[in-house]
């Protein structure tokens, strides 16, 4: 956790402060006892009359008073130390979660990064508080209660002593039983988060396969398995207060038996008996708080090694040091070089792939399910690295290319049509910041979408839902597509992202790309063979392994995986044509 301590720098003064206030109420709550035993030995049994005894009342009012006061600035002091180290730390790991590539995303997944961006970096935050708040007052109180208990009466005190062992113990044996499983709780945590967000994101299959009671099944498990580990946890927790409690309650009553044969000895008073027990109830009081700040620090422990494990996992993909490249126009726009990939487990999900795809061609990339298509264009954009070989875009490996330049240069519509919340304008602004009016139209123009856009009453200003929901899944591919388009990228990669378009808005599409792009280098990863069939090459995958590049007549007399995929499709003369 000290590591994490850096995000408190700009909080020092409230670290001093906070403490500071706390600590005057600890002493005016510490003075309290003594004046109340004055209030009995003189102002009662003394004699001393009505108005002393108000006198010393109006004084324990006002050292309440004083102590409300410095309590409430503690507070505030704690409540915006605690949110604003909150806040940078949350900062922070959003944007080493959103620095972090592909595979380290896909080794955390996204639920848990979810539970420690909220419930993780909650934690921390209230750790903090507590410990503005409490980290000094309670020792203090009681070390102090004792340190009067024993300026009152050295040899009574000695109950203290015996008690503190007892209780520290009881502090023992609760906290070693319970720390190992904060752990076990908070990824048990993760499993519900990963069960409910599965289930929200395709709410609608579900429905649709009527699924709703294997779903609930799934979350009821999940949810009863935290439940388990929960209540264990809190079982073993709830021994706390009781058994400090008792300890405490037995103390009092041993002050009160001994203390009771010293004062008939004259060697105490009646007051100062009551003081006694008074510090025994402040003491009781201060060691639960401390109780309840060791399974707080325990389970903020927790939450810190969670963290930190985000933070300490490296990018495995960055550009430190890469300067801006010139782009060799004599060179393939994009070159595979004898290109091995691998997610882990031993097999390529690419063996070997060279193929050079020159400025401005069209290349179609067709293969079965799980052939290698997207992770071929993920290495393109360099989401992945490759495990061997090299991709050079215009001469130089994609590894070299600054990550803002490489992704300018490189346009990808994924095949999950992804909007964020804002208006159509602000969507087509994500390649090109200070886009124009007229070039957004262009893009919506060729992307077949200008159509239902200038349909909305606010046109380019129509607000777009999360997900953009208020859109048709149609529209809202055919709104992605015009995004790339918008940037002017040099390379253009279509994941298979035209799937909810019919016919002849897909034909349309492609025409209008054909006629406009230019030396635009454009790729089309498709599970239809008639959406490829006019691209100047063809990649065919299978298994990783490339089965054939050529054209589509060329590939269709020659390569047996081409030709199996078109007929699977459409009939052999339609295939001539």
């Amino acid at each position: 956790m000290k590591r994490l301590a850096i995000h408190l720098k700009n909080y020092k003064a409230h670290l001093v402060f906070g403490p500071f206030f706390k600590l005057l109420e600890a002493i005016f709550e510490l003075i309290v006892p003594l004046v109340m035993a004055q209030v009995i030995d003189e102002g009662i049994n003394g004699g001393a009359g009505t108005g002393y005894i108000l006198s010393r009342g109006f004084l324990i009012l006002a050292l309440g008073v004083v102590g409300l006061c410095c309590a409430l600035i503690c507070q505030y002091v704690a409540s915006k130390c605690s949110q604003g180290y909150g806040t940078l730390l949350r900062n922070d790991l959003f944007a080493h979660v959103n620095s972090l590539s592909y595979k380290e995303l896909d080794k955390f997944g996204a639920a848990t990064l979810v539970n420690r961006l909220t419930a993780d970096v909650n934690q921390l935050q209230n750790m903090v508080a507590m410990m503005i708040r409490l980290f000094i007052r309670a020792p203090f109180l009681v070390v102090g209660a004792a340190v009067m208990a024993m300026i009152i009466n050295l040899k009574l005190s000695l109950v203290f002593l015996a008690a503190a062992p007892l209780i520290a113990f009881v502090l023992y044996i609760i906290m070693s039983r319970t720390v190992p499983h904060y752990k076990t709780v908070q990824k048990k945590l993760d499993a519900v988060t990963d069960v409910t967000r599965e289930n929200l994101a395709g709410v609608r299959v579900v429905r649709a396969f009527a699924n709703q009671d294997y779903e609930r099944a799934r979350f009821k498990a999940a949810a009863e398995d935290l439940t388990r580990t929960s209540n264990t946890v809190g079982a073993i927790s709830a021994l706390l207060n009781p058994l400090t409690f008792a300890i405490i309650n037995i103390a009092i009553l041993a002050i009160l038996w001994f203390g009771g044969g010293i004062v008939e000895s004259g060697d105490m008073t009646q007051g100062e008996i009551i003081a006694f027990v008074n510090y025994m109830t402040q003491i009781s009081l201060a060691l639960v708080v401390v109780a309840n700040m060791v399974i707080l620090i325990t389970k903020s422990s927790a939450s810190a090694s969670r963290v930190l494990e985000v933070l300490d996992t490296q990018p495995s993909i960055t550009d430190e040091g890469n300067e801006t490249v010139s782009p060799d126009e004599n060179a393939p726009a994009v070159s595979f070089d004898h290109v091995y990939f691998g997610y882990g487990g031993g097999n390529y999900a690419l063996d070997g792939l060279t193929v050079d795809v020159q400025k401005g061609e069209t290349v179609g990339i067709i293969g079965g399910t799980g052939s290698g298509k997207s992770t071929l264009i993920n290495l393109l954009a360099r989401f992945y690295d490759v495990s061997e070989g090299s991709v050079k875009l215009f001469g130089t490996d994609v590894r070299k290319y600054p990550l803002d330049q490489l992704r300018t240069t490189v346009a990808y519509v994924p095949q999950k049509a992804v909007l964020a919340s804002g208006t159509i304008r602000s969507n087509m602004q994500w390649a090109k910041k200070d886009a124009t009016d007229e070039e957004i139209w262009r893009a919506l123009e060729i992307a077949q979408a200008a159509d239902f856009v200038r349909a909305k009453k606010k046109g380019l200003d129509e607000i777009v839902e999360r997900d953009g929901r208020n859109f048709s899944g149609g529209q809202r591919q055919r709104l992605t597509i015009a995004r790339a388009l918008v940037g002017s990228p040099r390379i253009i990669v279509f994941d298979d992202s035209s799937s909810a378009l019919d016919f002849a808005t897909d034909y349309a599409l492609r025409k209008a790309i054909a006629d406009t792009k230019g030396d635009t280098t454009v790729f089309w990863v498709s599970q239809r063979a008639t959406s490829i069939k006019n691209t100047d090459k063809i990649i065919v995958l299978d298994e990783g392994d490339v089965k054939g590049i050529g054209t589509h007549e060329t590939l269709f007399d020659t390569c047996d995986v081409y030709r199996e995929i078109c007929l699977s499709q459409v009939s052999k003369e339609e295939n001539a044509r």
